[in-house]
């Protein structure tokens, strides 16, 4: 991600200078030395076994407020002697309250020196006693808080170009803020003590804290200023018109991709100015040249050759786990021989599909043995019981990185007999020059069919000697002390990995990979969203609840898309379909077009971004193109369409300005054109006429579902652009605590205006979501003994709820029953007239019980009854009408 940052923002950054804002005196002072996590510094190393014991002991003695949080990387930091806070208002009170700067702290789980920061910093007693007393210290799980980390990241760019220096970023990100959160600066790791050429954290903290107490003024201009041009980059608004968006731009995308490719090692990320610099997979340009590939036969010779190159010198170096499958995040030097060995879900997730459609497109079998190998090791090391799929397993243990993977030769020789050894060492590179100081890497400098040549063994038997022998060894390392795994199931990356092995079980006509993403699919869409039907970004357990963001919507969406070309069940696709338009209602720019990365009514934070390039995951926005497009093309409503011409048309600046930077949105756009044709920006983007700031819409209600696929005569207008009569507003809910009792389902209740008039009636719908493979008994009941669905008023007295329409049921057949059942899968909407009573108060609590019983095709549970609770304003007259969108779909079947 350090790499796609300094692309993006060091054109625009480079126009200013310390000079040109006039604070460069306290930019000078303030200018740290930064490393980036990942980089190995030779001067310094990770602490001792000895070290941790001592550190565990010690740690023993505190216990801060991340005691009570439930990320594994901030659970990490929560015995450390620092008076550590979580993201909040906590904390920023206190800072504003003491007139404190605050220190923040950016990591994850699976960051190596995030880990020795923590060791050798945070729990120096000494240097965490000068932190609490001068800073308020605050620790962010980059994994939870994207929104938080890719400021501050931006921030720290935009700091360390504004001083002069060419130096970048990376994890742990430590920044100093003022108390309202404006960066003051910034760098990554800090040693615990001055080191040749760099400075030690408390050097730093001591200097900051002297600038703070003497120069406060204007160390709060200066940081008004990053912050200032933090916005203009989060969500750039440049001229787009007379642009165009034709074939001509997907293939200067191309051009730019290939331009990075690295002919002898394969990779398009290679600098041949920086030859040695860390490699990364780019998952996205590689998708990008594989679609290219696909759909144009003259580009087959030369970019299918340097795609099958670039995929075949993964697999075959040490950036691939060759016992247990699945890729680490990258490689520290060109030839993708030593990695950095944390292991990423969104990273093999998106690895497992490019292997999986290059195997769609040439049938090699050694494409489909890496994608499947890499799927088994997520089955079996990354999987939650209930389904979802596990963040990431840690780089280290006992502080040595990759010390888990790597092997000494005595080691190897100790397990595989005398005659499997030699065939082991020539197929694995044992006997070449080992370049990792902690052992010997596993790759294939040779093939099997290579290896069998010269040992005059046929391919296939030994090839079964070969997976023998790594059976062995997997075994013997499996007993090895286990990695630190991030058992975050985050909503985005698992649609990610939802998508690979829902396409990996079609191409490889695989049922239990299909079968795994079914199960993730539902577990995400079961525990990771809240009472109202929004998505979460985890599932809650301690803490907040943490509300999803556009990627946890976008990449959610593609991987059920993916379930549906899978399986045809139109469960997934009415699914996708409801998400893409909750997306469109909390997420869209009505101004500019285009999808912000953080909900309406989202926290406020220093700025709102809003972008289409490519990090280490495709963009939320480009993800979104392609979905509307899929969309588009199995419901032919044409909003998704248009939706996804309005996006495009949002980016059509930064796609010209830096094509490479937005691979995926090259491959949106070349589907686009496919369909509709060149975008010509004849004026800006959108209509600059509408409101300048988007309306900030309520939460939203789930859309109706059906059991058959969508029809075109009905189209769903997107709620961005709907009338202020057909916006959702949501007025009767379940407390937390009934949310909690009520697993299987999901409920709102919403007037259908904002006033009722006494002695007259005011429309009432109840919205119902019932979990995947769930259902409840309709009304009226059949079988006839079975328990219905009844809503009822439950307060106050005098209300009364009259001409109820519930929605007509969808017949479900059990085996032995002869009787189909009538039951409501999906979503459900309740109608009715709530009658108002002459004398009511003119702010009423209203309370409306729901009673159902919950089934799936083996059990039925107890029936339970959710109340909804809410305030109803009423009047001497009638208000404006609300929630049309809802009570016309009522009308109309209400499922």
């Amino acid at each position: 991600m350090l790499t796609h940052l300094l692309r993006r923002y060091s054109p625009s950054l480079r126009r200013s200078s310390p000079r040109s804002y006039g604070w460069g005196s306290v930019l000078a002072v303030l200018l740290v030395f930064t490393t980036s996590c990942g980089t190995r510094i030779g001067a310094e190393s990770a602490d001792s076994p000895a070290d941790e014991q001592e550190n565990a002991k010690a740690g023993k003695r505190h216990q801060n407020r991340l005691i009570h949080e439930s990320s594994p990387y901030l659970l990490l930091h929560a015995h450390n002697p620092v008076d550590w806070y979580p993201w909040g208002p906590e904390a920023f009170n206190k800072a504003r309250a003491q007139n404190k700067p605050i220190f923040l702290s950016i990591g994850y789980s699976s960051c190596f020196w995030c880990h020795v920061m923590e060791r050798k910093v945070f729990e120096n007693e000494e240097i965490a006693a000068y932190m609490n007393e001068h800073f308020i210290n605050i620790k962010v799980d980059r994994e939870e808080r994207p929104d938080v980390d890719e400021i501050y990241m931006l921030a720290l760019q935009v700091y360390l170009q504004m001083a002069g220096s060419s130096q970048g970023g990376g994890w742990p990100l430590s920044m100093f803020l003022t108390p309202n959160g404006d960066p003051i600066a910034g760098g990554t790791y800090f040693p615990p003590e001055d080191m040749p050429g760099r400075p030690g954290f408390p050097s730093v903290m001591e200097q900051l804290t002297q600038i703070w107490e003497t120069r406060q003024p204007d160390v709060l201009r200066t940081a008004s200023v990053i912050s200032q041009e933090v916005r203009r980059l989060s969500n750039p608004q440049q001229e787009t018109r007379g642009m165009v968006l034709n074939q001509q731009s997907v293939n200067e995308a191309i051009r730019s991709v290939v331009a990075a490719y690295d002919p002898e090692y394969g990779g398009f990320d290679f600098n041949p100015g920086a030859p040695d610099r860390p490699k990364f997979p780019v998952p996205s340009k590689l998708l990008l040249v594989q679609s290219y590939v696909a759909k144009n036969a003259s580009s087959a010779d030369t970019l299918g050759k340097q795609l099958r190159h670039t995929l075949d010198s993964m697999a075959q170096g040490g950036i691939y786990d060759h016992l247990g499958g699945g890729f680490y995040r990258y490689s520290t030097e060109r030839k993708w021989l030593v990695p950095h060995f944390e292991k990423m879900l969104y990273d093999n997730a998106q690895l497992v599909e490019a292997y999986t459609n290059e195997y769609e497109r040439t049938h090699r079998e050694q494409d489909r043995v890496i994608a499947e190998e890499t799927l088994d090791f997520v089955l079996r090391e990354m999987t939650d019981p209930k389904g979802g799929f596990y963040s990431a397993l840690d780089a280290e243990t006992d502080g040595i990185e990759g010390k888990h993977y790597v092997w000494s030769l005595d080691e190897i020789k100790s397990v595989l007999s005398p005659s499997d050894y030699p065939i082991f060492a020539t197929a694995y590179g044992l006997q070449e020059e080992q370049v990792f100081e902690h052992g010997v890497i596993l790759h294939r400098p040779a093939s099997t069919a290579e290896v069998a040549r010269e040992f005059s063994i046929p391919k296939v038997e030994m090839a079964k000697r070969l997976q023998l022998m790594r059976e062995q060894l997997l075994a013997v390392r499996s007993q090895r002390e286990p990695l630190l795994r991030d058992d975050k199931i985050l909503t985005s990356w698992n649609g990610l990995m939802i998508r690979a092995f829902a396409r990996a079980g079609m191409v490889f006509q695989r049922e239990d990979y299909v079968k795994a993403a079914e199960r993730a699919a539902t577990d995400v869409l079961t525990r990771s969203r809240d009472r109202e039907g929004r998505l979460l970004r985890t599932p809650f357990r301690n803490g907040s609840p943490l509300p999803a963001y556009l990627d946890d919507y976008a990449f959610l969406s593609s991987g059920l898309l993916a379930l549906y070309q899978a399986t045809d069940s139109s469960r997934w696709l009415n699914t996708a379909r409801r998400l893409t338009d909750t997306q469109q209602s909390l997420f869209w720019d009505v101004r500019d077009g285009g999808y912000f990365f953080t909900a309406h009514d989202h926290e406020s934070l220093i700025a709102r971004t809003k972008s289409a390039y490519d990090s280490a995951l495709p963009s939320g926005n480009s993800v979104s193109v392609r979905n509307l497009l899929q969309l588009y093309h199995i419901t032919q409503d044409r909003k998704y369409l248009d939706l996804a011409q309005r996006t495009l048309a949002a980016f059509a600046s930064q796609f010209s300005q830096s094509p490479g930077s937005l691979a995926f949105l090259a491959i949106g756009l070349d589907e686009y054109l496919q369909v509709d044709g060149p975008i010509s920006i004849e004026s800006d983007s959108v209509d600059r006429t509408r409101q300048t700031e988007p309306e900030m819409p309520p939460k939203s209600t789930p859309e109706k579902p059906s059991s058959e696929k969508p029809s075109p005569e009905k189209p769903m207008e997107p709620a961005a652009t709907e009338s202020a009569s057909s916006m959702l507003i949501a007025g009767l809910t379940a407390d937390v605590s009934q949310a909690q009792n009520h697993p299987r389902i999901e409920a709102v209740g919403l007037f259908g205006r904002t006033q009722a008039a006494r002695g007259s009636n005011c429309p009432v719908a109840v919205v119902i979501q019932i979990a995947p493979g769930w259902h409840v008994n309709a009304n009226p009941a059949r079988p006839k003994f079975i328990i219905p669905t009844t809503l009822s008023v439950a307060s106050p007295e005098g209300f009364e709820l009259t001409d109820i329409v519930y929605p007509q049921g969808k017949d479900f057949q059990l085996e032995g029953i002869d009787e189909a059942l009538s039951v409501y899968e999906g979503s459900a909407i309740i109608l009715g007239e709530l009658m108002i009573p002459q004398d009511a108060a003119e702010n009423v609590s209203i309370s409306l019980n729901l009673r159902y019983q919950a089934c799936d095709s083996q059990t039925c549970e107890m029936p339970l009854t959710m109340t909804l609770s809410g305030k109803l304003i009423v009047g001497d007259t009638p208000g404006e009408a609300i929630n049309s969108r809802i009570f016309s779909m009522g009308e109309n079947g209400g499922r």
